[in-house]
């Protein structure tokens, strides 16, 4: 299993899990906001679900309401990292 979830994946899973199509390298600008892709918390969830089902973990709390690419990377590999040093 992979400790690093990455803006490809991240892109997939927007597209199969909220119905947003979304190129990687747009998430990766620099302030590029959920938003800016009609991306909401409900989408998000549907990502975490599926994260979560995947890893076999608890991503951490809150990730459905990040507001940015960044921030929902971020804690999401902290969540991965957390479960691999386990």
């Amino acid at each position: 299993m992979s400790t690093t979830f990455s803006y490809p994946e991240l892109a997939a899973l927007l597209q199969a899990r909220a119905g947003v199509t979304v190129a990687p390298g747009d998430l990766e600008q620099p302030g590029a906001q959920f938003d800016d892709f009609g991306i909401d918390s409900l989408g998000l969830l549907g990502v975490v679900g599926e994260l979560e089902n995947r890893h076999s973990l608890k991503v951490t709390s809150g990730a459905e309401s990040a507001k940015t690419p960044a921030e929902f990377l971020e804690l999401v590999n902290s969540s991965l990292s957390a479960k691999a040093g386990a």
